[in-house]
């Protein structure tokens, strides 16, 4: 829901022109208002509900008699497909909270969505009046959808007319029942079908079966499931065909055809090669860098992502950490490409939406796989980088669910290190870049952890970070700028949340081991006992480095600070 904010405020600017002046003023008065890292609920009451609520209390003659046929209203389709479920939830929750302190409001939203449980949950109150429409049957719409359809197909034709001239009626009226009756109520799939007997035409199509072939397929196809796997089967002898298609369903945002290219690191022409098959499901921009690849509908996401649905074809949650790799090599390249895309998105997202997909008993598996993966794209020194950030990302700025194991989490935590002392033993520019490289962070969800703090973690952490500090030293001397943490302060903070680099989380992580020295030498027991390390999330609060102006931009970008401290 990153640009739902913003095109909510210009469509309201547009249908309510007195709302512009409001939604201008906001943008002026809140820089970065817009940017990814701001929450969307700060977004939606600075450039949707208080300009719409300043227009109304200033309203004229002329939009009193708009209002005198009835309130506004916003029609928002497919919030089911948004993958932010947390997103969805907190937009619902602000909207149902905005008319309960604003009843007589002049405006209304209507929300089409599929019943999915995070969205149910949260409209069964007596604000929502809830329409099923399943209780209404699309028959007769499927089939004047259907009817029009294939005459206006027929009129524009010339294979088609010369069959029919020579066959008599196509399709016939039985035929045209059958399908009806085989689609069901289901628009998705009337739509996905007739994409499937007319996919888009394109020059040198290098499929020799004509409509007439393919529509008796469709009547012998289950549904959706059945249509895609017949399509995606046209293209799965290719070569790059699963990342291809597995890129183009985990995306987090559509790119054109030589993006992923670049990002996949092949030929652009053999990406258009697996996509030209799969024109019935997959949207293909004409253009190579014009226009994005996307999918015709997000139950191609649902079934490609399910085991039990897609078979051959599942993209496993581990996919996305490979996407994650490949987007962090982007980094180190020059030019705008998907890096300059993925400027304006956090670098481990998709690393983030990984762990949300897997189970704690996958994880540990999985990532042991991807780093022995014998893939000429895993270069050494950038594949150490990559993976000493995304799990210190995960575990420090941003900690999985607290159901994932205290034996995972430490994984986590000891890994990371173990991986930045092998990524800086390498006198590499690449590796001088990434760490003077501080990316942007978003705290999707805020946690706090309690973590069991061993005798043998704290060893594993001390001889990595040691490690780590000698070739530093060594490698890059002019980045350690500052005396190394003795533990002496109760806490320690990464400041506002907002850019954090590989020598924020080697800093937090040296004071987490010179502050457990402490207060074991404080506790005097032997053998040393497990201590608690606390990892806590707070809304961003003035430092003793902050002015004025550089207090405000962090108040306003909505950022955390993220304290470590030992309990007890």
């Amino acid at each position: 829901m990153k640009r739902f904010a913003a095109t909510l405020a210009s469509q309201l600017a547009s249908a309510v022109p007195t709302t512009a002046p409001h939604i201008e003023a906001a943008l002026k008065a809140y820089p970065g208002l817009l940017e990814d890292r701001v929450s969307l609920t700060i977004q939606l009451e600075r450039l949707v509900y208080e300009p719409f609520q300043a227009a109304m209390s200033r309203r004229g003659r002329g939009l009193g008699r708009i209002l005198a046929k009835g309130p506004f209203i916003v029609v928002i389709d497919g919030l089911d497909e948004c993958d932010n479920k947390q997103g969805v939830m907190e937009f619902i929750d602000q909207l149902l909270e905005f008319f309960r302190e604003h009843p007589t409001i002049p405006l209304r939203f209507f929300i089409a969505s599929r019943v999915e449980e995070h969205i149910r949950t949260r409209l069964e109150t007596d604000a929502v009046f809830l329409g099923d429409l399943d209780t209404h049957s699309a028959h007769k719409d499927i089939q004047l959808f259907l009817r029009a359809s294939f005459q206006d197909k027929v009129v524009n034709d010339r294979v088609i007319q010369a069959y029919i001239r020579e066959h008599g009626e196509w399709p016939t009226k039985s035929v045209m029942r059958e399908l009806t009756s085989h689609i069901g109520g289901s628009f998705i799939l009337a739509a996905t079908i007739f994409n499937f007997i007319f996919p888009p035409a394109i020059e040198n199509d290098s499929d020799p079966s004509t409509p007439m072939d393919r529509l008796p397929l469709t009547l012998r196809m289950n549904g959706l499931d059945d249509l895609y796997t017949q399509a995606l089967t046209r293209s799965q002898h290719l070569p790059h065909f699963r990342d291809i298609i597995s890129t183009v369903a985990l995306l987090l945002r559509p790119l054109p055809i030589v993006e992923i290219a670049n990002l996949l690191g092949v030929e652009a022409f053999e990406v258009v090669r697996v996509l030209l098959n799969l024109r019935a499901i997959i949207h293909v921009p004409g253009r190579d860098r014009e226009g994005d690849v996307t999918l015709c509908h997000a139950s191609l996401r649902d079934f490609l992502t399910t085991d039990r649905r897609s078979s051959c074809f599942f993209v496993p949650p581990w996919f996305l950490l490979r996407l994650s790799y490949r987007y962090f090599l982007s980094d180190f390249r020059k030019g705008r490409g998907a890096t300059y895309y993925y400027r304006h998105t956090p670098l481990f997202t998709h690393y983030s939406n990984y762990f949300a997909a897997s189970s704690s008993s996958d994880l540990t598996i999985e990532i042991e796989w991807f780093k022995d993966c014998k893939s000429p794209h895993l270069d050494t020194p950038p594949l150490h980088a990559f993976l000493s950030s995304a799990l210190s990302h995960s575990f420090l700025i941003n900690p999985p669910p607290v159901e994932f194991s205290s034996t995972l989490l430490l994984y986590m935590l000891t890994e990371s290190t173990r991986h930045l002392a092998m990524a800086v033993e390498h006198p590499d520019a690449r590796i001088r870049f990434w760490l003077n490289r501080r990316l942007p962070i978003v705290i999707s969800t805020v946690r706090n952890q309690t973590i069991e703090f061993t005798k043998h973690t704290y060893e594993s952490l001390q001889r990595n970070l040691q490690r780590a500090s000698i070739a530093i030293q060594a490698n890059f001397p002019e980045l350690l700028r500052q005396p190394r943490l003795v533990g002496t302060d109760a806490e320690y903070t990464i400041n506002g949340g907002l850019w954090v680099g590989p020598l924020d989380t080697f800093n937090a992580l040296e004071w987490i081991v010179a502050r457990a020295q402490r207060k074991w030498v404080e506790l005097n027991q032997s053998p040393r006992p497990p201590l608690e390390l606390v990892i806590s999330q707070e809304m961003v609060r003035p430092g003793p480095d902050d002015n004025a102006e550089s207090w405000a931009v962090r108040r306003r970008a909505h950022a955390f600070d993220v304290r470590f401290s030992f309990d007890g």
